[in-house]
C-alpha cells in the first residue's frame, strides 16, 4: 500500500477538500493520512521563538515517509498562504539538509479558493520543484462556483499513485 500524504494548509475548505480526496483515493484503492498544518501552531519562522521540537520532527519524520504527497491550500493575497511558507521553512531549517524530507518526492497541488487559485497553484509549484519535488502536470482546483469533477480527480490521484509504485 502506498504512503501518501494530504497536507491542508488550513483548518476549513482545504481541509475539506483534502478530507474529500482521500475519500476518493480510497475509492480507487489507496490509503492516505491528512494532517492540517493550522493544528501545528508552528511560530513566524525568524521571530526569535522556537518550534516545537516534537511537533517539527514529527511534520518531517511524516513527509520523509511519504512516498507521495498532496498540498491543499488557498490562494491568499495572490500567492502562498503564510501557514504554509512557514511549515516548509520549519522544515527545511530543521531537516538534517534543506531539501532532505522533499528532494525526489512526487506531489500534486491542490487549491479550494474564492477564485480559481492559479497565482497559489503557480507559486507553490515554483517553490516545490526548488525544493526537488516532482510536480505532477495536472492540478485539482475547486471553488464555489467549479466544484469537483470526481472522475477527472481519480483520474489525477491515479497518475500519482502510478508514479510512486
Amino acid at each position: 500500500m502506498n504512503n501518501l500524504l494530504i497536507i491542508s494548509a488550513t483548518n476549513d475548505n482545504n481541509l475539506d477538500l483534502s478530507n474529500k480526496l482521500s475519500s476518493l483515493l480510497a475509492d480507487i484503492g489507496h490509503v492516505s493520512n491528512v494532517i492540517s498544518l493550522e493544528d501545528y501552531l508552528f511560530p513566524l519562522f525568524g521571530s526569535g521563538d522556537n518550534a516545537d521540537e516534537v511537533k517539527i520532527t514529527e511534520l518531517i519524520g511524516m513527509i520523509k515517509n511519504a512516498e507521495g504527497l498532496i498540498f491543499c491550500g488557498p490562494e491568499y493575497n495572490g500567492g502562498v498562504p503564510p501557514v504554509l511558507s512557514n511549515a516548509i521553512t520549519w522544515v527545511t531549517v530543521k531537516s538534517k539538509d534543506w531539501r532532505d524530507a522533499f528532494s525526489g518526492k512526487f506531489a500534486i497541488i491542490a487549491t479550494s479558493s474564492g477564485g480559481d487559485g492559479n497565482r497559489f497553484l503557480t507559486a507553490f509549484r515554483s517553490q516545490l520543484e526548488h525544493l526537488g519535488v516532482n510536480v505532477l502536470a495536472r492540478t485539482i482546483s475547486s471553488n464555489p462556483d467549479k466544484p469537483l469533477k470526481e472522475d477527472s480527480v481519480k483520474k489525477i490521484l491515479q497518475g500519482l499513485v502510478d508514479v510512486i509504485r
